[in-house]
Order: structure tokens, then C-alpha cells, then sequence
């Protein structure tokens, strides 16, 4: 089933390790992982100097637990786009975006355009967006994130900790997922 097909989502159930709620994480990330607030506004508040590094765009095949989180067949095919949020001149979260093809008319459209721009910008300024819940979770070498982000910013952590949630716009989905990097060792 196609994004554009499937009823209006709800909050996903919790499924492949990703939890509802910050418990488990280190008390200095909680706050962090569980703000449903602006990432980039928060990053653009503490660094004067904060830039997007866009990494990777373009049709991709989702996850695993990504294509369950946007009622996407398996297979299916779909929008990414990868990019490192800095601040300091460090590396300080690797950020994840899957949009279902479907979704890519409309209200979206203009997330393949969106090169260095932050798209925390886009999905809170605009009013008919709607943020759906919070999930959470660790990550480590078994993931496919964590493995992208390891790669782009070099990092020797054995976990991360990683926050998502599903953006919706006329009934379209669009995932994002933030991975908190260690800001001391992402270099």
C-alpha cells in the first residue's frame, strides 16, 4: 500500500526497538530526545555558526523498520535525504528523512530542492503541518543508521541514541530521523 492510499496515519506502534519514551537514554540526552521542539532552532540558539552539510539525496529503499513506520510495503521505493547538522565546527547530529514517492506531489514537493537548508525550517513554520509522536532508540552497528552516520561523521561510539517521528502534510507522511552524535568524538 502506497502512503497516499493508506488512511490518515497514526502513531505508529512501537515496533523494531524504537520506544515512546527517553527512560533509557543518559539523563544529559533525555531532554534532548524527548523536546518536541525544533532541532534546529534549539542547534541554531546555542551555535552561531550552525550550517546543514547535505550528505546523500534521492529515491532510496527504506529501512526495514522505516517502511513499517510510513505503511510502505517492503520494497517500496522512496525519497531520502541525509544530511549533518554543525555547530562548533562539530558535527552534532546526522539527520535522516524518508518521504513515501507518493508523497512527493503536493505540499512536499519541495523537499528535493531543499539542498544545505535545514528542514526543521519547513516543518515548523508551516501551520498545516502536524507532528506525530516521538519514538526513541539506541543504536548500534546492527543498524543501518548508525552505520550511515558512523561513515559521515567518523565517529568510534559503540551507540548513539536516536530520536524519530512522522511529519504530515494533506495526509502525507514524511519520516525523519535525528541521531545525536558524540559531539566530542564526531569530528
Amino acid at each position: 500500500m502506497t502512503a497516499s492510499r493508506h488512511p490518515p496515519l497514526r502513531h505508529t506502534p512501537l515496533r523494531h526497538g524504537w520506544l515512546a519514551h527517553a527512560f533509557r537514554a543518559p539523563r544529559t540526552l533525555r531532554g534532548k530526545l524527548s523536546d518536541r521542539g525544533s532541532l534546529t532552532q534549539r542547534l541554531q540558539a546555542q551555535h552561531a555558526d550552525f550550517k546543514v552539510q547535505l550528505l546523500t539525496r534521492g529515491i532510496t529503499r527504506p529501512n526495514r523498520d522505516e517502511s513499517q513506520a510510513l505503511h510502505l510495503r517492503p520494497a517500496s521505493r522512496a525519497y531520502g535525504r541525509d544530511v549533518l547538522l554543525l555547530g562548533g565546527g562539530i558535527a552534532r547530529v546526522f539527520a535522516h528523512s524518508v518521504l513515501p514517492r507518493a508523497s512527493l506531489r503536493g505540499g512536499w514537493n519541495g523537499i528535493t530542492r531543499l539542498g544545505n537548508k535545514p528542514l526543521g525550517e519547513a516543518l515548523f513554520t508551516n501551520p498545516r503541518i502536524r507532528r506525530l509522536g516521538l519514538s526513541l532508540r539506541r543504536l548500534d552497528a546492527r543498524h543501518p543508521l548508525y552505520r550511515a552516520a558512523r561513515r559521515h561523521a567518523g565517529f568510534t561510539a559503540r551507540h548513539v541514541w536516536a530520536r524519530r517521528s512522522v511529519f504530515c502534510l494533506n495526509g502525507h507522511p514524511l519520516l525523519v530521523t535525528e541521531v545525536f552524535l558524540p559531539a566530542h568524538d564526531a569530528l
